[in-house]
Parts: C-alpha cells; sequence; structure tokens
C-alpha cells in the first residue's frame, strides 16, 4: 500500500512539473506574453474576406467572454480569472499579428486554444477582426 501511495505522489509530482516546465508562456497576474518567436510570425491573410470572416467566427466563439465589441464583457468573461482581454486596448493592440495568432492557437487558463478546433486561416481571420476593435 505504501508503495502504491509513493507511486502516485511521484507521479502526479511528474506531471506537475513537466506541465511547468514545458511551458513556453510566462504567466502573471494581469500580463500574457507570447514567446519572442510568435513575434515573427506573419499573417498570410489580409483583405476585407477575411475580417468578415473572423467577424463571423468571433461572434460565434468569442463573444462569450470578449463581448460583442470585444471589450472583455461578454457574459462569461465578467467571472474569469485571469479576465477576458479587452481587445479594444492598446495592451492587445501593439502586439503583432503573430502573437495575437499565437495565443489563438494556444489559448490559456479558461482559454481554449483554438489550433485544434479553427483552421489557420480561420485564426488568421479572427486575428485580422481583432484589428478592426482598435479605440
Amino acid at each position: 500500500m505504501k508503495t502504491i501511495l509513493s507511486f502516485l505522489l511521484l507521479a502526479g509530482a511528474v506531471i506537475f512539473m513537466s506541465f511547468t516546465l514545458t511551458s513556453n508562456v510566462v504567466f502573471t497576474q494581469d500580463k500574457w506574453v507570447a514567446p519572442a518567436s510568435s513575434k515573427e510570425i506573419k499573417n498570410p491573410f489580409t483583405g476585407d474576406a477575411s475580417v468578415t470572416k473572423g467577424k463571423s467566427i468571433y461572434a460565434t466563439r468569442c463573444v462569450v467572454c470578449h463581448g460583442a465589441n470585444g471589450a472583455g464583457d461578454g457574459p462569461a468573461g465578467k467571472s474569469l480569472s485571469p479576465a477576458a482581454a479587452n481587445h479594444t486596448e492598446a495592451y492587445v493592440q501593439n502586439q503583432t499579428d503573430g502573437e495575437l495568432f499565437w495565443k489563438i492557437s494556444e489559448g490559456r487558463g479558461p482559454m481554449v486554444g483554438w489550433k485544434l478546433i479553427l483552421s489557420e486561416e480561420d485564426r488568421w481571420a479572427v486575428v485580422n477582426y481583432i484589428r478592426t476593435l482598435a479605440k
């Protein structure tokens, strides 16, 4: 019995450490920093059609947390920790397209990573739509 308990504790510690040590994300109370390499990722999609597509995806996938106008005030976003990002603010808009794409793709905390759900083109379309939300 003691051996099984020791094994379970060790396995739990290994799993916890693997998540902690393999993370590429810097977490702080109110700042989410994408890896430096994401700054170099270039957006291959541009134009009104991509923005329109992004707006449609945003309306079905993002509004519940980020709100209809991207202010982070959606019905679910108000109770999240960390809070849903306000896409209209400079701290979001000043990030590169690659950083936003990486965050949308990977997710963090209560935000799902969309890379297994949305196509690459769809994720870029969301980035393009987020750009239209600037104050």
